[in-house]
């Protein structure tokens, strides 16, 4: 799957590494080109950003092909097979490294001006590239994070050669790769832009990863990027419920968790932070009052449901903080059931059912003219085949998607995180503000 450019090749790779923010972590990218992809992941993590400066050593006829890399405190890997197959002499090597040191020696002073190195001693160090041909820069950049006292290291790039993990010998403690293609020739053949990152878009990028570290983010500034505890009013009962809406979000989406959850089931968090990252306001609220959830036929009583779905709809269309954005709906399991019901009703801009049970809402399938996309885990196949039913009954837009090796809890590494990618671009490609 190629990448549009490289902020969406780092916004993929920060929601694939979800599971670092919170545990002291710093992140460090690769000028150039690996420094705005870093910036996106930094961002997802809330973590600080570093460059880690590393220079190519290319042979010198034909630059563009790593005889090996240098980095700062002296690091060098040199690549024995190049070398060897080139016939670079000892003095051309030396006068290539000599050139190349000038180079780190000026960005370390450009890029950090008279700040210091981001403390690495004892924390984990993520180094983000926009990608790995050879694979000597890569080495490079960890060996300089080992050098400097980092307890662990990840290497987190978002292509790379399926040999990856042999081209790095073992230097990172952990690689995460979102694209390993067959295919694989060069990095750049798998982004839609890949001009070249230019020496003001490093700094810049720096220089807003500060700024964000040191005055109040979203969170901190307010009822606008704070999540809150609301009450969701619902005919005669009140249920409640989590609102959290960033600043300049352009729709709202309102989960439905499944059967035996809540609005506080974890894989739905996850998602809803991934969406909210994205720039999309989120409200997980419980469906059922807790007397209510003691019935078990109440949580499959899908009418019901969806008649609580759509009174958090017309409660997000009054609600100051979300009347002019458009509304769309997550549904899990039987929440995808109650989402699809409530759609053909309450008009909303986009849905997405992970591990849904769209059968359970078959009356009401025809009706939907909401963009609806059907998640399932490759390794559900129950499921699988009530989704395939139930798209042959939409007449709306729509789309089917497996997670290979997913089963209905999507409990599997990584799997969750695809989830959100899936759900993310659905929903900014469909939601667009409310005219009101």
């Amino acid at each position: 799957m190629p990448f549009a450019d490289r902020v969406e090749a780092g916004r993929r790779l920060g929601a694939r590494l979800a599971e670092l923010r919170g545990r002291d972590v710093v992140v460090l990218g690769l000028p150039r080109g690996g420094v705005p992809v870093a910036a996106e992941v930094a961002e997802a993590l809330d973590a600080p950003l570093d460059v880690c400066l590393v220079r190519k050593l290319g042979v010198p006829y034909q630059p563009e092909l790593a005889m090996g890399a240098i980095g700062e405190d002296g690091v060098r890997v040199l690549n024995a097979d190049v070398l060897r197959g080139t016939g670079v002499r000892e003095d051309e090597l030396a006068r290539v490294e000599e050139r190349e040191r000038r180079v780190l020696a000026e960005r370390a002073e450009r890029y950090r001006g008279e700040r210091p190195s981001v403390p690495l001693a004892g924390r984990t160090a993520v180094i983000v590239d926009d990608g790995v041909a050879t694979g000597s820069t890569a080495r490079v950049a960890c060996r300089v994070a080992r050098a400097r006292g980092a307890a662990r290291i990840v290497l987190a790039v978002p292509v790379a050669p399926r040999d990856l993990a042999h081209r790095l010998g073992g230097d990172a403690d952990d690689v995460v790769c979102l694209e390993t293609p067959w295919d694989f020739a060069a990095v750049g053949q798998f982004y839609d832009d890949f001009a070249q990152t230019g020496e003001a878009e490093v700094t810049a990028c720096l220089r807003r990863a500060r700024r964000r570290r040191t005055s109040p983010g979203p969170e901190a500034a307010g009822p606008a990027g704070a999540e809150r505890e609301v009450t969701v009013p619902a005919g005669a009962v009140r249920l409640g419920g989590n609102l959290a809406v960033p600043e300049g979000a352009t729709g709202v989406v309102a989960f439905a968790h499944g059967s035996g959850s809540s609005r506080h089931s974890p894989r739905n968090r996850q998602v809803a932070e991934g969406l909210r990252r994205a720039g999309l306001g989120i409200l997980l609220f419980d469906l059922l009052t807790d007397a209510e959830a003691q019935d078990r036929d109440n949580v499959f009583d899908i009418p019901l449901l969806a008649g609580r779905l759509l009174a958090a709809t017309h409660w997000l269309r009054a609600e100051p903080a979300t009347s002019g954005l458009a509304v769309g709906y997550f549904g899990a399991s039987t929440g995808a059931a109650a989402a699809l019901w409530a759609a053909a009703e309450g008009q909303p801009a986009a849905v997405v059912s992970r591990g849904g049970r769209p059968d359970l809402a078959g009356p009401r399938l025809p009706e939907v003219t909401a963009p609806t996309l059907l998640i399932v885990g490759g390794a559900d196949p129950l499921v699988l085949d009530l989704n395939r039913d139930a798209q042959t009954r939409l007449r709306c837009e729509n789309r089917l998607e497996t997670v290979p090796g997913a089963t209905h809890l999507f409990e599997e590494p990584g799997t969750l995180e695809r989830v959100t990618e899936l759900a993310r671009d659905w929903f900014t490609d469909h939601m667009a503000p409310a005219h009101v």
